[in-house]
């Protein structure tokens, strides 16, 4: 996948409303596969879509994307050994020292792309309307649904669904909400027309703990307020849920320093679809479904690339004892 095949896969995974991460070669140098205008689509799950670099690269790449995804923070990456870029590392730059025996080298600039905030606003009121417009506002992807129309299939279990009929109709409409299992539903009204509302729905056999869920009133209590400050209060009871992480499947985003950094080998990395291992003649991180492996004294040692592969089989002693040292 390359050139309008990436740009069709970031469409998809964006319409989809899934995370994943685009990453881009902006410098290179030879001899090195990757090339200037170089881009990959990395998903939430380490899968790769495209094209940045070979063997050497691409685990590292996936690593850091899955790292940019949950930081929310873009990331520019200097790929290669620190022999060849001196002590003059820009501000801003992650430089993750690798062994290719290629001896090439890249920058790769990679940026999460994470799914805005859905909310769906069902009702017809000054509310509804201000809740739905400052949403919009945020950058959230806002639905303003009157009742009759709503259908659970306009929701979904990253969504955030507000339920402001306002007595028209309540119960019914808020039960087709609860089918549509959302991360965040609230229902606009006091605590006694609430419990009523439950109470009715319970009797009718909607599960209990879907219904436990069923926040009543909607939004931080700011007192008395007038319809306009509701719809300001359910807005930041949504925002504060949201930056705490309280929202299963409705995405955070945790600000990064953005200074420089040098990776360390044993720096903490996001959870892996695959396996890894460290190659004991170069020290890189591979994934071990990705690379055969070498049995010495029963146990499994893995590498970046055939070379590698060969020098330990030579002389495994020599590398083992450098890495007890170590």
């Amino acid at each position: 996948m390359e050139g309008l095949g990436v740009l069709e896969e970031m469409s998809e995974l964006t319409r989809r409303g899934e995370a994943f991460a685009l990453a881009t070669v902006v410098w290179r140098q030879s001899p090195s596969s990757g090339q200037p205008g170089s881009r990959a689509i990395i998903t939430a799950t380490g899968e790769r879509h495209g094209w940045v670099g070979g063997a050497c690269a691409e685990p590292v790449v996936i690593r850091e994307a899955q790292q940019v995804m949950a930081e929310g923070t873009a990331r520019l990456l200097l790929l290669g050994t620190p022999e060849q870029f001196g002590a003059a590392i820009p501000d801003g730059i992650t430089v993750i020292p690798i062994s290719c025996q290629s001896e090439g080298a890249l920058e790769v600039y990679v940026e999460p792309v994470l799914p805005v905030p859905h909310l769906v606003v069902i009702g017809d009121s000054p509310m509804a309307r201000t809740l739905a417009t400052l949403a919009g506002a945020l950058g959230w992807r806002a639905d303003l649904v009157r009742g009759p129309d709503f259908t659970a299939g306009q929701g979904c279990e990253r969504s955030m669904i507000v339920v402001a009929t306002q007595g028209h109709d309540d119960e019914d409409v808020l039960e087709r909400a609860v089918a549509a299992r959302p991360a965040y539903l609230g229902l606009v009204g006091s605590r006694r027309r609430g419990a009523n509302v439950l109470g009715y729905l319970a009797d009718r056999g909607v599960p209990r703990d879907q219904l436990d869920r069923v926040r009543v009133p909607a939004g931080l209590d700011l007192g008395r307020t007038t319809h306009q400050e509701i719809a300001v209060a359910i807005l930041a009871e949504l925002v504060q849920l949201r930056a705490s992480g309280a929202l299963t499947g409705v995405r955070g985003r945790t600000p990064g320093s953005g200074s420089a950094r040098q990776a360390a080998p044993e720096e903490a990395r996001p959870a892996m679809r695959h396996e890894e291992a460290i190659d004991p003649v170069c020290g890189m991180t591979v994934a071990t479904d990705s690379s055969r492996p070498v049995r010495y004294e029963g146990t499994d040692y893995y590498f970046c690339c055939a070379g590698c592969r060969q020098a330990f089989g030579n002389d495994p002693g020599a590398y083992l004892e450098r890495e007890t040292r170590c």
